[in-house]
């Protein structure tokens, strides 16, 4: 397993083995890749507990390729859920700039967020999120409903998308008459039916047992290999290693600033590589 590692300190580490390749600092981030679908520069979120500042995400900067299959993961308090809310485009940063497939979304207001989360972003839930008295196939259309899809048109796509997932002879069973995973499945469903630019899966098998949840991260594998990016935000490490790439969040938001350390890992097979940049000033309150 090769590994990337963004470390965020004072000073560049000297002491490297044979196999790293060394990246000087960087503390310059308003430059994005274009090539990238996600890229983040310098990301801070900051939540003001009285008088106190608390910075739950530190100057993050990283890309993600179209085409990517990536885990997120970290204990809980790392800031995690804070990055996978930002990346859903559910909340904004205090500083700095986020860019989705060549849009500024750091820079937009509340209706053009909910255009993004509608045309770019599919979201998978722990907890289904299924309407309980729908069908599995109108549970699909709504987010084409949302975006003004016409009957006959978001009809045929739902029944697209739940046969992506080996579900259409459940399409029109309600949640109550489906197993764990196959709601899940009618989840999942339900974010690639408009054909998002990324799928981002909140603790995707949290509520499902070991042998559900491989086959849903099975099918994700197949989901990714037919060209979907994902991104799968978990805690459970046997979860994060099916992704192509880690990103490990840990440290605490409570810690200060200096701590912060984020890392990513890639989930392949070739020799280690990491590397050592510094971390970019911190916010005034």
């Amino acid at each position: 397993m090769s590994t990337l590692t963004i470390t965020p300190t004072e000073t560049e580490s000297e002491t490297r083995t044979e196999t790293e390749s060394v990246v000087r600092p960087r503390v310059e981030y308003d430059g994005h890749d274009p090539s990238s679908l996600i890229s983040m520069r310098n990301i801070w979120k900051t939540y003001q507990m009285g008088t106190e500042a608390v910075h739950a995400l530190h100057g993050v900067s990283f890309d993600i390729p179209r085409g990517e299959y990536i885990a997120i993961i970290g204990p809980s308090g790392s800031g995690k859920s804070t990055l996978m809310n930002l990346i859903g485009c559910l909340d904004t940063p205090s500083q700095g700039q986020y860019w989705l497939n060549g849009k500024n979304v750091s820079e937009m207001d509340d209706d053009e967020l909910a255009r993004i989360r509608n045309q770019e972003v599919g979201f998978v839930f722990q907890t289904f999120n299924l309407l309980a008295r729908a069908t599995a196939l109108h549970n699909v259309e709504l987010p084409l409903i949302y975006g003004g899809v016409s009957s006959s048109q978001r009809h045929e796509m739902a029944k697209q998308a739940l046969k992506s997932v080996d579900l259409t002879e459940r399409m029109t069973h309600k949640p109550n008459e489906l197993s764990g995973g196959q709601r899940q499945r009618v989840a999942i469903a339900r974010a690639l039916v408009n054909h998002p630019s990324i799928l981002l899966a909140d603790e995707p098998t949290g509520a499902l047992d070991s042998h559900t949840s491989m086959e849903i991260m099975d099918l994700f594998e197949r989901l990714h290999s037919e060209g979907n990016t994902i991104i799968v935000v978990t805690h459970e490490h046997d979860i994060a290693a099916r992704a192509h790439r880690v990103v490990s969040i840990r440290t605490p938001a409570w810690r200060s600033w200096t701590s912060s350390n984020v890392s990513t890992q890639k989930a392949t097979r070739s020799s280690s590589s990491p590397t050592s940049m510094t971390s970019p000033p911190a916010p005034t309150a």
